[in-house]
């Protein structure tokens, strides 16, 4: 039976499972996934990332949900992953890395990861959804993923499981689908938000390109300026950076906290 080394890493309460796969010799990566991410079973986690290598950044990383399917990009894991090569000398404490998403630069100082994600795309504002026979308003954006960011006055009413999945699985957004983000502002540089994410078919502590379109939706309609503090349901916060350059957003960064949380070996069964 064999034996697999692996790293849990956490920023923002979102939980990884990282492995070094390199040398191209661990095959089944979406198995594996649904595997190591079982909380029950195994090791327990949001998502699995990989490390691999690119011949355009400095590696390339590729992101599994719980549920095994593959995710384009994921902000907090890349802020986790960032982390992970800086320590075990990867990469520099400034770096490269590719996603499905496009390539990502990453800067590592001390336990605080800022990352500068792909531009914004396909944004569309107020469209409304008819959800058991209820309008909700919501505005949508891609952030390397899919984000629909729906403003409430009270988070803590709000059903994020059941209305998410509705929302997640609502024909607009077939078939890929989409992650919900409700989102409270807090004052004028402040949101709150949470996130229901597709891939985990559930709420998370944190998503960091959730994050993200719920700040820069936030900056165009309740007319906030950068950077906007996020806080999360993990009670911790991240910053989000950006530039509006004729009416698209630019050079939008993802800041916060990553931590390595151990080190490990299981059988891959």
């Amino acid at each position: 039976m064999r034996r697999l080394k692996f790293t849990k890493a956490v920023a923002t309460g979102n939980d990884f499972v990282i492995i070094d796969n390199r040398p191209g010799k661990i095959a089944g990566l979406a198995a594996l996934a649904k595997r190591l991410c079982d909380r029950k079973r195994a090791v327990g986690a949001d998502g699995l990332l990989v490390v691999e290598p690119s011949k355009k950044a400095d590696f390339k990383m590729r992101i599994f949900n719980s549920d095994g399917s593959e995710a384009e990009m994921c902000g907090n894991g890349s802020r986790c992953i960032a982390l992970y090569a800086a320590v075990k000398k990867i990469a520099k404490t400034k770096m490269a890395i590719e996603t499905l998403a496009g390539t990502l630069d990453a800067e590592v100082k001390g336990d605080v990861v800022k990352i500068k994600l792909t531009d914004p795309k396909d944004i569309k504002w107020n469209l409304c959804l008819m959800i058991n026979k209820c309008p909700y308003k919501v505005s949508f954006a891609n952030t390397g993923v899919p984000h629909t960011i729906h403003f409430i006055n009270d988070l803590e009413k709000i059903d994020v499981k059941n209305l998410g999945s509705h929302i997640r699985n609502h024909n607009e957004f077939s078939p890929e689908g989409t992650n919900a983000d409700f989102v409270k502002v807090v004052n004028k540089h402040t949101i709150s938000v949470r996130t229901y994410e597709r891939g985990v078919e559930d709420e998370t502590l944190a998503c960091g390109t959730g994050a993200v379109a719920s700040a820069i939706i936030s900056a165009e309609t309740e007319n906030m300026s950068s950077p906007v503090t996020v806080e999360t349901r993990s009670g911790e916060k991240v910053k989000v950076y950006f530039e509006m350059v004729g009416g698209n957003f630019r050079n939008v960064y993802l800041e916060g906290r990553a931590q390595l949380v151990y080190e490990g070996e299981t059988n891959d069964i």
